[in-house]
Formats: C-alpha cells, sequence, structure tokens
C-alpha cells in the first residue's frame, strides 16, 4: 500500500489517507480481504498521530471501503458491491423524502443534478 501525505495541503492528513486508501480499493490496487495495518503501524509509518488515521479508517468502514473485525484487523472489504448497496440506499431514501415532501418528479431530478454538480465540481 503506498500512501503519501502532503503537509503543506489544505487537505486534513485524515481526508488524503482516506482519498487514497478509497481510490486504492476501487482500483483494485488494494484487493477485497487485504489486511490493513493497524492504526498505529500506520500512523507511525506516515508521521501522523494515532487518531488521525483511526478517523481515516472510521470514514471508510462508514462508507464501506473497509470492515473492521476485532483481532483479525481492518480489512478491504468488496467495495463495488458495498459501494453499490449505499447508494441505492441513500437514493431510495431521497426518492421517498422528496415525494413525502410534495416534489414533483422534476424537481426531485433538478435536486439531484444541483447537489452532483456540487459534488463533483462541474
Amino acid at each position: 500500500m503506498q500512501l503519501s501525505i502532503d503537509h503543506s495541503s489544505a487537505t486534513p492528513p485524515y481526508e488524503q489517507v482516506r482519498a487514497q486508501i478509497s481510490e486504492q480499493a476501487r482500483s483494485g490496487a488494494l484487493p477485497a480481504g487485504l489486511r490493513l495495518p493497524t492504526v498505529r503501524a500506520l500512523a507511525e509509518q506516515l508521521g501522523l498521530a494515532a487518531n488521525t488515521v483511526a478517523r481515516a479508517y472510521r470514514e471508510l468502514e462508514a462508507d464501506g471501503v473497509v470492515e473492521t473485525h476485532g483481532r483479525r484487523g481492518t480489512l478491504i472489504a468488496a467495495v463495488g458491491d458495498t459501494s453499490h448497496r449505499l447508494a441505492a440506499t441513500a437514493a431510495a431514501e431521497y426518492a421517498d423524502r422528496a415525494h413525502r415532501l410534495g416534489l414533483s418528479r422534476d424537481e426531485a431530478m433538478s435536486a439531484v443534478r444541483d447537489a452532483l454538480r456540487l459534488a463533483y465540481g462541474s
């Protein structure tokens, strides 16, 4: 696993760790089932506080990128399946909420397009 931290970046170190692990998992560079270093070991390797790496691991777990299994450690999850499942759940919750709010399909889709433009920067 190749990670690097740019200490001069405006992006916080925990986010740099999270983004790099997430991207490597999605690209297959980190295969499903691969055991990640312990929080302390990775923190030491990167010159970061353990809490910084712990936060990155928590966010990766919340995103479905990794799974924590106690003594077995933190493993790369089957990202594609988990990511699609989480996205489908979020989409269903949004559709239900938009319907309850009385939005038309066009209004709901417009809100999604606007949110995606903000998230993806285009």
